[in-house]
């Protein structure tokens, strides 16, 4: 159970420790607060992101892009993948079983590892001022969202749906319908 919660400058120092479920009797609470606090990245994603390596380790070998390095373009594409193919409904990666969202995490962690020990080749595009592009338009959205609030319609979502849409595909067999005007 917690308890109470004060502003701090209410409260001594030793009520402060109190309050923050250390005691002053144990050395170690003093020393561990100022460590990264590892305990808040739930289990479950440490877990998930190990079985979307544990994949990639005996396909390539555990953490090989140490070795060889890791080209961003490469990874921003396999994870887009995993994620637009989990937003438009497939849960689980036909290719390994996984799911797309543990793979997904499995690219993120790379590019941050990559990154983090000079293995990243940042092959990104020349930058662009994206949050200046965003900012922007914030007034041009509210003013579409102001032009039609009497309007209610219905928000579509995944559970309506459960069966997805054939999709159709161009193919060299099918003739080209052009509209007749």
């Amino acid at each position: 159970m917690r308890g109470l919660v004060l502003p701090a400058s209410r409260l001594s120092d030793s009520e402060v420790t109190v309050k923050r479920g250390m005691k002053e009797t144990n050395p170690k609470d003093a020393v561990s607060t100022g460590k990264v606090p590892l305990h808040l990245c739930p289990d479950t994603v440490l877990v998930a992101g190990s079985m979307a390596f544990l994949e990639g380790a005996v396909k390539y070998g555990a953490f090989n892009w140490r070795r060889a390095g890791v080209r961003a373009s490469v990874y921003k594409t396999a994870g887009l993948d995993h994620f637009l193919a989990w937003w438009n409904g497939e849960d689980i990666d036909p290719d390994s079983g996984l799911p797309h969202l543990w793979k997904l995490l499995a690219c993120v962690a790379i590019l941050v590892d990559a990154s983090l020990i000079g293995k990243l080749v940042d092959d990104r595009p020349p930058k662009v001022p994206i949050d200046d592009l965003l900012k922007a338009l914030q007034p041009l959205v509210r003013e579409i969202k102001d032009r039609h609030a009497d309007k209610h319609p219905h928000q579509n979502t995944a559970a309506e749906f459960p069966e997805m849409p054939r999709l159709l595909l161009p193919t060299k067999s099918r003739k080209r319908v052009t509209p007749r005007g």
